[in-house]
Parts: C-alpha cells; structure tokens; sequence
C-alpha cells in the first residue's frame, strides 16, 4: 500500500509551519520515513531525509540560511534538492561534496498546505487541484490533527454516513454542544446509492421522512485519502450556505496519521470567524496543540475527557467536539482494527467499495500499472446537499451541480 501512496501528492505539512525564508525547519513523519522540511532563503520548500549524510545527525537541529539547510555537527549544507552544497570540514580541493547526496522528495504548494511526491519521478501525478486549493485564502482554512491509529480505520469512519445519526447526535435542543440532530434523525438506517469514478467513487446518503422528501448527501472518495462532504443546509431549509468541508487521512506510520481538515466556500460568500475557530469540529486551537505536534488535548490518554452526565443528558457520546468523537471512537478500536472481527451491514456499502478500490490498486501498481486519481479528474467535483420531493432522482437533480464547469 506504500508503493499505492506514492504515487499521488501527499500533504506534508502546512505551508504556515514555514512562514519566512531561512526560518527554522520541520519535522515531518511520512510513510514511516524521518523527514525534515525547511523554507530556504529562495521562500522554496524543501523536504529531506533528517539525518545527515555524514553521521546522521538530525538536521532538525541544522541552520537554514544561504540557500541551504546545515548540519551543526560538521557544517556540511545541503540544498532543496539533496545536494550536499558545502562541505567546510573537509579540505577546499577535494570534490567529496559532489559524491554526496541527501534523499529529497519534490514539493509543491496548494491551498495553504505543502504538498510532496514520494513517488517515482517518470510516474509523476498531475499537480493537487482540489477546487479548496484554488479559492481565494477568504473562502479557505485548513487545519490538522494527529490521530492516534492506522490511517485506514480513520478514513473508513469519514467515509461511513450512518454513524452521524449517533456518534454526533445531540440529545436535545438546549445543549450548547456541537451534536447533530434535524435532517439527521430523519432516517437513521439510510439509503446508500454508489458509483465509481475514474477517481475513486460518488455516492448519495438518502434519509426519507415520507411527504416532506428526501434528504439527500453527495460525497466523493478521491484515491487514497480524500474525503467531501457536503455542508450547505445549515439550521433548516431557509438557511443555506456555499460551503464544502472534507479531510485528508495522511499516514505517518502504520500506526499514527495526521489528518488535514479543510473547509472552503465556492461561492461569494467568504468564511467567517466562526468557522476558522472549529470549536465545534473540535480541531481549533482550543481543543489541538499546535505546539505539541498537533496532538489533541482530548486524547487517548484521558479518555478524551468523556462526561458520563453529558451523555446522559445532552450528546450521545459525551465527547465534546465533532471530529473528537470521530477519533475516539476510531482510536478506541486500537492502532490497527482486526477487520477478521468485523460484521460489516448495508449501510457500510461505501467501506467495501473503498476497500475494493484500495486492494485493486495494489495489483495494478505492483504490475507496473497507474492507480486511479492519479490525473486531473478530481478537479472539478463538489459535494452537495438537498431535499428532494419524493420520485426526484438525485442524478437528475444535484448532477450539474456535483459536475459545474470550473475555471483553472
């Protein structure tokens, strides 16, 4: 599955971790590889093996200055491409500098996130155009989290609908918790309707309550990672707003992700302070230390600070924090969930086609062939919500705007 993730841009870090050339570098944990990312005096990004080639002094200790990032051990530098540019402890005449060369990776920045290929160079993938990376920073924020468990089970829990009507369900309408209720209690067994893309897949959560219609989800999975959701009705049907939230399940390691939450309005309106806070989602500064490698302050370790009484009394699960809950219950599986247990139902429709996609990927890599997602595709899909009278198909009625002509 690492050769898979290779082959597409992964998100390395946020593009604010770097804010100025020549400022201290990064650490970055990516497939299971020790990388460090620094911003030269050039403002371009580069991503290296941390340790020095010499004796493997970690280079998150290193200088970065004059087009280069050095190692304080002996003051050998090494530019954004790996190569070792100055070599101070050796004498001037020997060229025992152009032998040596740091592994680095190619970046690129989008949407406010440093973006890398790990991959093959002749496999190249076409650059990272999600429509969040395109708008204007106004309509964008993204964030990150560390998640405490294998990036796999963390993205099946984002793409699972079913679970909305009661991890997040809150209780009543007096609470002031974030928890779901309304259109989300209208169904809680709902309709799944899937179909694949050249992408990955498309498909539609649909909740009836009888004569009032249906209400109807559209989300996109986009190989490996990447998940949209739809967030336009807000607080009724009145109340609408032009707004796509998704995240991205980044593996550090087989047991550790960092997940990237993005949220991004396609319209004219922009984001207000609100939704940059996610007090709510549980992935603004209140609640994720930023300082502290993104972890939560919610965490496995304090059982993310669950209230039995507000379980009792306001939210289902007592976990304060949209996406909070999602990883505790994730994280509470374990770092690696043993799927020869599972008893997956119906409503896990999005899950199989996920897996399918995933493990059919495998066999064409390790042929020598191109995993889907790969190309541009993905560049002009949206995901979006409505109620639709009863015997309105959903193709019919949300296609154009899933599929809008977009402007590059």
């Amino acid at each position: 599955m690492g050769n898979v993730i290779r082959r597409y841009w992964v998100p390395a870090l946020l593009s604010w971790e770097l804010p100025e050339p020549d400022c201290p570098p990064v650490r970055v944990m990516l497939l299971g590889e020790r990388l460090v990312a620094f911003r030269d005096t050039s403002g371009r990004v580069g991503l290296l093996d941390e340790f020095c080639a010499h004796r493997r002094a970690s280079l998150f200790l290193g200088r970065n200055e004059e087009h280069g990032l050095r190692c304080v051990f002996h003051g050998w530098k090494y530019d954004v491409e790996g190569n070792c540019s100055d070599m101070p402890s050796e004498p001037p005449e020997t060229t025992f500098r152009h032998k040596i060369h740091l592994k680095a990776y190619p970046t690129v920045e989008r949407g406010g996130v440093v973006w890398a290929y790990l991959g093959p160079k002749e496999k190249l993938p076409a650059l990272p155009k999600f429509e969040w990376t395109l708008v204007p920073e106004s309509h964008r924020h993204v964030s990150k989290t560390w998640q405490e468990c294998n990036w796999l089970q963390a993205l099946e829990g984002g793409l699972d609908t079913a679970h909305v009507s009661f991890l997040h369900r809150a209780l009543t309408a007096n609470t002031t918790r974030a928890g779901t209720g309304g259109y989300w209690m209208w169904s809680t067994a709902p309709k799944l309707e899937l179909e694949l893309t050249d992408n990955g897949y498309i498909y539609a959560s649909i909740r009836s309550k009888d004569a009032e219609g249906n209400y109807v989800r559209t989300y996109h999975y986009v190989m490996p990672f990447h998940q949209l959701r739809p967030h336009q009705l807000v607080g009724g049907r009145g109340a609408r707003r032009t707004i796509i939230p998704g995240h991205m399940w980044v593996p550090m390691d087989d047991e550790n992700c960092m997940v990237y939450n993005w949220l991004y309005s396609y319209g004219e309106e922009p984001l207000n302070e609100e939704d940059r806070l996610e007090d709510g989602t549980g992935n603004g500064p209140e609640h994720v230390d930023a300082k502290a490698n993104f972890r939560k302050r919610r965490n496995r370790g304090n059982d993310w600070l669950i209230d039995r009484q507000v379980q009792q009394l306001e939210t289902y699960s007592g976990i304060d924090g949209i996406n909070t809950q999602d990883h505790a219950i994730q994280e509470s599986m374990g770092p690696i969930v043993d799927r020869t247990q599972e008893n997956l139902g119906s409503t896990d429709r999005a899950v199989f086609a996920e897996r399918h996609l995933l493990l059919q990927a495998v066999k064409t890599v390790e042929q020598g062939g191109d995993p889907p997602g790969v190309g541009s595709s993905y560049y002009r899909i949206r995901a979006i919500e409505d109620i639709l009278p009863e015997g309105v198909l959903w193709r019919e009625a949300l296609w154009t705007a899933i599929y809008p002509p977009m402007v590059d």
